[in-house]
């Protein structure tokens, strides 16, 4: 209902399992997923790697009621491109949508907060072929991308026109095999490019 009242959103369909979920999602004609973590059949999780490993569409939205770190990270590293609780008030779920339909992520603030102080803690570095394959602006492009620079800020760091950021950070991806921004941070502090 919340979302049927929103200008601009429309909801296209429903699945009562994941496996359905992904039956919808094949599809096509939907943008932005909302998925729960447990369902019966087919997890969330399990849903959410099969439909992000199709193709870039739909993007998915994580909502469940366990406020558990394991589910945020395993939504983020199936390729979900956010994770909400499902208590977040309707205007909150309405603006993650829009920021997940457009392309950058949505975090719980509570899931955000322990997901920096997880990776505040030096990682491990990793020897990675993706690494390698980087030029050093790319390395350092990734790197400010991990610091949660937006392309405004980006733009304004490395001198450059919004649109030649948005070029360099889709190379990234291209070359990362990353969905999204949260994939290049995550990936960023595997590699132990940040958070050292």
């Amino acid at each position: 209902m919340v979302l049927d009242a929103e200008e601009g959103v429309e909801v296209v369909g429903e699945a009562a399992d994941g496996l359905a979920a992904v039956e919808l999602a094949a599809r096509g004609c939907i943008d932005v997923l909302l998925m729960d973590v447990r369902m019966p059949g087919l997890d969330g999780i399990g849903a959410t790697e099969r439909i992000t490993a199709t193709g870039p569409l739909p993007r998915v939205l994580v909502l469940t009621t366990f406020d558990l770190d394991e589910h945020a990270y395993a939504a983020l590293r199936a390729g979900a491109s956010g994770f909400l609780l499902k208590d977040a008030r309707p205007a909150e779920l309405v603006a993650a949508i829009r920021a997940v339909h457009a392309g950058d992520a949505a975090l719980a603030p509570t899931v955000t907060r322990r997901m920096l102080e997880r990776f505040s803690a030096p990682p491990p570095a990793r020897d990675d072929a993706a690494l390698g394959a980087l030029t050093p602006r790319e390395r350092e492009f990734l790197v400010a991308v991990a610091e949660g620079l937006t392309n405004d800020e980006l733009a304004a760091r490395f001198a450059l026109s919004e649109s030649t950021v948005k070029t360099h950070v889709g190379r990234l991806l291209r070359k990362l095999d990353a969905r999204d921004r949260v994939q290049l941070v995550i990936l960023a502090y595997e590699l132990g490019l940040v958070g050292r």
